[in-house]
């Protein structure tokens, strides 16, 4: 068997697929699997470094805004399809796999000219615009929310979860101390994981700044693990901040499931593949949604978790104001933490992969 995956952009698309990619090698080990991805893009780095071949388009999506970057679309369009048909005709899968991103496109269409099986991987509530238009042609679609029946054929429609990484799906509940250790934190403190997902959020660590001193306290009992993002590192890795003994700064976080491992409270923003670690982790959060994504689901996201007492929430605009104070509030009440450590394992999928990976294989055998 042979099988395309393609997508990325952010690690929303990436890391799923990365997850799928292990479990179709779990389940045979003779699977031979290519990743396209976008030039550029962090899937470039990710997917070889998880021990996968990548090919690259020239693609991106369009601006939303009036840009005369938009007048090269139809050009990188053209370009990637021409290269998605060499890549296809070359390596000849049994099945395409999209994951959204903008590489999606150019390899699910032809991928639907030549007759080849896709199956679709959407994580979020609203889904994105390329998993939206590729719908139509899609043999099933595997979801990670309920009601997806507004946006894609329910005939098509089965409901898996997000699959996450096998570092993280078996991750060894029992590793704090070497979490702690890789990250040259101590225990004996309240740990306090600070991400804004895989690029960083600006507004997160504004407020992390502003709420230094007050997060880490005058005891000396908290410490934080603070990933700013590789654009805002230089920014942050200041010695007033990165000097503090018990503060360490990353511009991104290789070993999540240490740093899942190692951290008492999460503060981050409410994306699906965020989420669905987070459950599997069973870890206690502060979610911050992004205000700058389609359909404002990250609020949704987060305001589904809030209404079953399984995430705490504040809102982005509210965040320097009011971080600092929750953060002291909820390490400081440990039969809270411990409510919403329960209550949000409850939603945790850990068969996802698994479960994509049947659908995939079950559509290229029928083929």
């Amino acid at each position: 068997m042979k099988a395309i995956i393609s997508g990325g952009g952010t690690g929303g698309h990436i890391f799923p697929a990365i997850a799928v990619a292990q479990e179709l090698k779990r389940y045979n080990k003779n699977i031979e699997i290519l990743f396209v991805g976008a030039e550029g893009k962090m899937e470039m780095e990710k997917v070889p470094k998880a021990g996968f071949e990548i090919k690259g388009l020239w693609i991106s999506g369009l601006q939303r805004k009036l840009t005369t970057r938009n007048l090269l679309f139809p050009v990188k369009l053209l370009s990637s399809l021409i290269k998605a048909n060499k890549i296809v005709n070359k390596f000849r899968p049994d099945i395409v796999i999209s994951f959204g991103g903008y590489a999606s496109g150019p390899v699910a269409q032809i991928a639907n000219w030549k007759g080849i099986p896709l199956v679709l991987q959407e994580q979020n509530s609203y889904p994105g615009i390329t998993n939206k238009l590729l719908a139509k042609n899609a043999e099933k679609i595997c979801v990670a929310y309920k009601g997806m029946e507004k946006f894609f054929e329910k005939e098509k429609i089965i409901f898996t979860g997000n699959p996450v990484r096998q570092d993280i799906s078996e991750m060894d509940k029992d590793i704090n101390s070497i979490a702690l250790r890789h990250f040259d934190l101590v225990q004996n403190k309240k740990t306090v994981l600070v991400f804004g997902g895989s690029l960083g959020a600006r507004s997160l660590n504004e407020a992390v700044r502003q709420n230094f001193e007050k997060i880490l306290g005058d005891k000396d009992d908290v410490q934080l693990i603070w990933q700013v993002g590789k654009l805002y590192y230089n920014d942050y890795a200041k010695p007033e901040l990165a000097d503090h003994p018990n503060v360490k700064i990353l511009p991104f976080i290789d070993r999540m499931d240490l740093a899942y491992a190692a951290a008492d409270l999460v503060v981050s923003r409410a994306g699906a593949l965020t989420i669905s670690e987070l459950s599997l982790a069973a870890k206690a959060v502060i979610l911050v949604p992004s205000p700058n994504v389609a359909e404002d689901h990250q609020t949704k996201n987060a305001m589904s978790l809030f209404d079953q007492n399984a995430a705490a929430f504040i809102d982005d605009i509210d965040i320097k104001e009011k971080l600092g104070n929750k953060i002291i509030e909820l390490l400081n009440d440990d039969k809270y933490l411990e409510r919403l450590r329960a209550n949000i394992k409850k939603l945790g999928r850990p068969n996802a992969a698994k479960e994509i990976t049947e659908t995939i294989v079950n559509i290229a055998k029928k083929d």
